[in-house]
């Protein structure tokens, strides 16, 4: 598995202007893929989804939506304890688990809320009949960025699950730790701002940072579908 960065951005905080200017830099380095046929990008909703739109565009390639979502703390809604994909596909932190002694029926009650959710974007997004074609194909798998690498953990595994060819990971930055995670899961990451700091957020890395609504997403996706239409 290799892993690719720039060692100029590594350490350094408010590298992108936004995630536009982030998903350009990420566009050259994926300019080997460009035009390939057998290569589709792939972005975790809602903050990857400009990211992957713009590297769809860029490279010519085919886009969707990886349904994938974060585990919420039921007395936090900013904090996570894992990740499940709309398959039922999860994996949870089992350190944390265990530090906030969640009962196995807490857990599960959370698994099936945050399912509920995704299928409520799928229906908000128009993705009533969502088919991951991946099968023998290059999946380009990107977000805005890593920070516990768990979300990501799961695309991963449902994107292999369905016959993927070769896996890559390309995220603007990244913690060192969520790395380490996915270092044997992927056959290339691409992450071009690590951090290895203890604290780590991925808007640190943005001068602009906001979060994108369900709404944005909803136009982003038909932007794209008549763009598409077009060809």
């Amino acid at each position: 598995m290799k892993i690719i960065d720039d060692p100029s951005l590594r350490e350094k905080i408010k590298i992108f202007r936004d995630r536009v200017d982030a998903a350009e830099k990420l566009a050259e380095r994926l300019s080997e893929y460009k035009d390939r046929t057998d290569a589709v990008v792939l972005a975790i909703p809602s903050g990857g989804a400009p990211i992957g739109l713009i590297l769809s565009r860029k490279l010519n390639l085919d886009f969707n939506l990886v349904m994938v979502r974060k585990i919420h703390l039921p007395w936090n809604p900013e904090a996570g304890f894992g990740a499940v994909a709309w398959d039922g596909t999860y994996l949870l932190n089992h350190e944390l688990v265990e530090l906030t002694q969640l009962s196995p029926n807490i857990i599960a009650k959370c698994i099936s809320n945050e399912i509920n959710e995704i299928k409520f974007q799928m229906r908000e997004w128009g993705l009533i009949e969502y088919n991951l074609d991946v099968k023998d194909k290059v999946a380009i798998i990107t977000d805005d960025g890593l920070a516990s690498g768990y979300t990501m953990s799961v695309a991963v595994e449902t994107v292999k699950k369905r016959g993927s060819k070769q896996v890559i990971v390309a995220v603007p930055t990244g913690s060192s730790e969520a790395l380490r995670m996915l270092h044997d899961k992927v056959d290339v990451i691409i992450c071009l701002n690590v951090r290895s700091g203890r604290v780590f957020a991925v808007a640190d890395a943005y001068i602009e940072w906001r979060d994108i609504s369900h709404d944005e997403v909803k136009n982003l996706l038909a932007e794209y579908n008549y763009a598409r239409k077009l060809r």
